[in-house]
């Protein structure tokens, strides 16, 4: 079944202050920063143009949220983060791509070709 959007969750929260904290840790200590998927398709301030080149070209939406506005956008919704969901129309949110998988995806080269390989199961 093909996802008519991803659904993109930081293990982050929201705000300015919060974003040049997390940009602060990610420098400062990048090994103990929570959230994978920031670290892995961000640099210390913007996209990584290889992830955004990549989201660009997918034949469906996306969305994105941090931890906080997930939870409130998704208040049934309790999995661990970060996180890329897949929403299809008659189904809930099902988790593509959890925690442990950012361990072994921990490059924006390994995270696509992860989300390829789920993707292409999917179909």
């Amino acid at each position: 079944m093909n996802p008519e959007k991803l659904i993109f969750v930081y293990n982050a929260e929201t705000g300015l202050g919060n974003a040049l904290l997390d940009a602060a840790h990610k420098l400062i200590s990048p090994s103990t920063y929570e959230c994978a998927l920031c670290a892995i398709t961000y640099g210390a301030v913007s996209m990584r143009r290889e992830w955004r080149d990549y989201l660009s070209g997918l034949p469906f939406e996306t969305q994105f949220f941090h931890r906080d506005d997930f939870q409130a956008a998704w208040p049934g919704v309790n999995a661990a983060l970060p996180a890329i969901f897949v929403q299809t129309s008659d189904q809930p949110l099902e988790v593509l791509v959890g925690p442990p998988d950012f361990k072994t995806a921990d490059t924006v080269a390994k995270l696509i070709t992860l989300c390829e390989e789920r993707l292409a199961a999917r179909a």
